[in-house]
């Protein structure tokens, strides 16, 4: 890839909030909350994708995620 075109990406990315919106202004690049997990999953059971029985919480972990990384180069 190109410079200008990895520099075209990267402004597009934060034009349309992409990697630095919602949850990651606050928890960091990769923010994941058990609330948005299971609103994701609540709307994939009623697309009929996965069953209601099972067990979303299985299927993630909070461990590594919601440290800020990135704050530091937003701007201030």
């Amino acid at each position: 890839m190109t410079d200008a075109r990895i520099a075209y990406s990267i402004a597009k990315m934060k034009e349309y909030g992409i990697v630095d919106s919602g949850d990651s202004l606050r928890n960091g690049i990769g923010a994941m909350t058990d609330a948005r997990m299971a609103s994701f999953f609540d709307k994939m059971v009623k697309a009929g994708v996965v069953k209601p029985t099972v067990d979303f919480r299985k299927s993630y972990t909070l461990q590594f995620v919601n440290k800020g990384v990135g704050a530091e180069l937003r701007p201030r």
